[in-house]
């Protein structure tokens, strides 16, 4: 059985592969130094015209100018030296990282829209290789068809960030069993007192930047009372009870408290009550168990407006139903720690 050949670049000698990996590295510089002067002229131009960077949550920039990263970066290492399709694919991920990064160190983003915003950028990226790697061995890629190119997301950001968003209501629902009655359960959802970080355990939206819940007080007991359901950094929901079922149902809208929320805790594409993203309201229900044990729901509703609905959803029913799942293990622990 004959061994198949090592690729080329193990077999290039010690000069030529020195070459070829200064030109690697070269086309993911200069497509990673793209996308960073996208992201900054997109901000310029808005706030020359007296807005924000609202236009980063387009498609013309989430989408299209990962494209174009990835298509200039296989340009420029195909007008070396045709590669194979596995650097069509990857090199654009070097890309996007250098320039994830060099935007973190800047802090042009934070780690929250950093990490939402990653998936989609490196998929992206590797489409625009792959499309330039095709054409470029077909086609001879000139410098103006690629700088239209280059330029055509700056163009449609702002334009598309002008148009109206679809609008949709979202539900996540979670649930946990607790060996407790609804009685001892009751009295620790309609007043949550203060949290202690070791009763937290670690999660993933807290690791990119999401604020830990604190404490929830109530201003009176029945329909009308007022919850302030306090996060770390300032972050607070006031809640305004519609439904008292004692044992049974504790419903509430919500309203975060936007006037008073610094504006270091939630990275600005998704500050909650914001253009693109609110939490509209919540419900604890309680459903015992034949057995003694209660079923404990906690259900909520959210309002997500972007151009991109269906990815920006993925990523807030994970953020809410990892938040939810946080604060019904505390309840648990509580719960079952009294009921002992």
């Amino acid at each position: 059985m004959s061994t198949p050949p090592p690729p080329p670049e193990l077999t290039l000698p010690p000069r030529k592969k020195y070459l070829r990996i200064r030109s690697l590295i070269e086309s993911a510089s200069l497509g990673a130094a793209y996308g960073v002067l996208l992201r900054v002229l997109v901000s310029k131009h808005l706030t020359d015209n007296g807005g924000s960077s609202v236009a980063v949550m387009t498609i013309a920039f989430l989408v299209l100018g990962p494209i174009v990263i990835g298509f200039l970066t296989i340009r420029q290492t195909e007008a070396h030296q045709p590669s194979p399709i596995w650097i069509w694919i990857f090199l654009p991920w070097l890309s996007v990282t250098l320039m994830m990064a060099i935007v973190a160190l800047f802090a042009l983003e934070g780690a929250i829209c950093i990490a939402m915003a990653l998936p989609i950028a490196l998929i992206c990226a590797s489409i625009g290789g792959l499309v330039a790697g095709v054409i470029s061995r077909r086609h001879r890629l000139n410098r103006a068809p690629t700088l239209c190119l280059a330029i055509l997301p700056l163009l449609l950001a702002p334009f598309e960030s002008r148009l109206a968003a679809p609008l949709e209501t979202r539900t996540v629902a979670s649930e946990i069993r607790i060996h407790a009655p609804t009685s001892v359960i009751w009295q620790n959802i309609e007043r949550v007192p203060a949290i202690s970080p070791a009763e937290l355990r670690p999660t993933w939206a807290h690791r990119i930047g999401f604020p830990r819940p604190v404490e929830a007080t109530l201003s009176y007991e029945g329909v009308g009372g007022i919850r302030h359901a306090s996060f770390e950094h300032g972050l607070l929901f006031i809640e305004t009870v519609t439904a008292w079922q004692p044992e049974h149902r504790l419903a509430f809208s919500i309203r975060a408290d936007t006037a008073h929320i610094p504006s270091t805790t939630l990275d600005e594409h998704v500050t909650i009550g914001g253009r693109y993203f609110d939490v509209l309201d919540g419900e604890y229900s309680l459903e015992p168990l034949p057995n003694g044990d209660t079923l404990l729901h906690l259900t909520s509703h959210q309002r997500l407006s972007t151009d991109l609905n269906g990815y920006a959803g993925f990523w807030t029913d994970a953020v809410m139903q990892n938040l939810q799942s946080s604060i019904l293990q505390v309840i648990q622990h509580r719960c079952e720690t009294q009921h002992r």
